[in-house]
């Protein structure tokens, strides 16, 4: 079961970021068909953000309110159609209003955070396990840049979004065959006792699975923002935003720097592209690996502050192709990789109950994010920097700024992490010394 439910969720990341990174790689292509500036595309993508974040928002309710499994049909289905209508695009309003939907299938990543932290509870090195899961994002790209490169000549951008809308619907439809998550199943069965007020079997399934929640307990925006929660919230919110700000510049848009500052040819940028995603697959898994040892939300910040200076240096530096392909490599390597454990680290800080909720309310910041970055971008350029300085001024500075943020967030100890420590209520035993990492509360 946990394996089926591994290799769909990450062939579902896989295909979603695919689409994702499929449009801004095809970026300046599709801007040549409509005939808009740099500027203009930018200005357009950044539109698109905006949507994304709208429909965004909606992920947290379906993920709490429908189940893990159900809300990963959803998202794909939803992402699908958007993906194979952006191939019958008739222009620039078109394109934001489609676009817009990618926000479900973007989503689908915090349907993995909280339904892989969920079935992998009791397994050894599960931050690294999803460390493999969660490496989908370079994969996807990976995939993007080589079709992109081999189909692009035969098939036109359109039908490249056409084959990705209906790679998603079958993901949906293989979804549908997956067992809803333990950890939900018993929260619905907790609501349902306590509705008949069977509050002694309530609490049975409440003591075995570690759920922080009574009759009384709704979760929601309130209980996130709660005074136990509020600045973990808001400090994890503002890390995804600033870290998208860096994804949005070096990631989404990279071929588009690659192309400007550096003076490559789309062909060559979609070659580095190729390189450097394949890389920062192996940053996933090493940043997974060592969330599993010195802990997730150190290994989230000394990740995003190397990715920092390293894209200074693939910037400012001058160098052959060699060069500017090893530093961007090392630049996606610390820039996607961290969010290996991050992910993972947001399923255990939130309580069951309101994990979907926590942990969307920070991930949609992650359009926002893009949001900032290609706006920030496009009114440098606009202002007449030149790309290698607009790229700093808001890619290489958003890493640095997410990475100090992570500092503030809460810490995770013990081998339980599913219970953060300053929720435990006075009594608890220590998270560290059960081998069963059982919470008495």
């Amino acid at each position: 079961m946990i394996r089926k439910v591994s290799i769909v969720c990450f062939v579902a990341w896989v295909i979603s970021v695919y689409d994702f990174t499929l449009f801004g790689t095809l970026l300046p292509v599709i801007a040549e068909d409509f005939g808009w500036s740099t500027a203009q595309s930018t200005l357009i993508n950044t539109l698109a953000h905006v949507g994304v974040f709208i429909v965004s928002l909606i992920v947290g309710p379906i993920i709490d309110r429908l189940g893990r499994r159900n809300a990963l049909v959803i998202l794909m289905i939803g992402g699908g159609l958007a993906a194979g209508f952006t191939g019958m695009a008739i222009g620039a309003v078109s394109i934001i209003l489609v676009r817009s939907f990618t926000g479900l299938s973007l989503s689908e990543e915090v349907v993995n955070a909280v339904y892989l932290s969920e079935i992998y509870k009791d397994v050894k090195n599960k931050g690294f396990f999803y460390s493999v899961v969660q490496a989908g994002y370079p994969i996807g790209a990976l995939v993007a840049a080589g079709m992109s490169a081999l189909l692009l000549p035969v098939i036109g951008w359109r039908w490249s979004f056409v084959i990705a809308g209906v790679l998603a619907i079958t993901v949906a439809l293989v979804a549908t065959r997956l067992p809803e998550s333990p950890t939900f199943a018993a929260i619905r069965e907790t609501r349902r006792r306590q509705a008949e007020g069977d509050d002694a079997g309530a609490q049975v399934l409440i003591d075995q699975h570690h759920l922080e929640m009574d009759s009384e307990t709704q979760g929601g925006l309130k209980e996130v923002f709660s005074p136990a929660l509020r600045r973990h919230t808001i400090l994890l919110s503002l890390a995804w935003l600033f870290s998208w700000i860096g994804i949005q510049v070096f990631s989404v848009l990279g071929t588009t720097v690659l192309v400007e500052a550096k003076g490559v040819s789309f062909e060559n940028a979609l070659v580095i592209l190729v390189g450097a995603n394949a890389v920062g697959f192996i940053g996933y898994l090493f940043h997974g690996w060592l969330g599993d040892r010195i802990g997730r939300q150190r290994t989230v910040i000394l990740g995003w502050l190397a990715g920092a200076a390293s894209s200074l240096g693939m910037l400012l530096i001058p160098g052959a192709t060699w060069f500017i392909i090893a530093m961007y490599g090392l630049t996606l390597f610390f820039l996607t990789g961290p969010f290996a454990a991050l992910l993972y680290y947001m399923g255990e800080s939130f309580p069951a109950h309101a994990r979907g909720m926590g942990t969307n309310v920070a991930h949609v910041m992650a359009p926002v994010g893009g949001i900032v970055g290609s706006g920030l971008l496009s009114a440098l350029l606009f202002a007449g920097l030149s790309m290698t300085a607009a790229a700093i001024l808001s890619g290489t500075l958003g890493l640095l700024l997410a990475g100090l943020c992570m500092m503030g967030t809460r810490k995770i100890e013990g081998k339980n992490a599913d219970v953060p420590a300053d929720l435990l209520v006075p009594g608890s035993t220590d998270v560290n010394n059960d081998e069963k990492d059982e919470v008495s509360l």
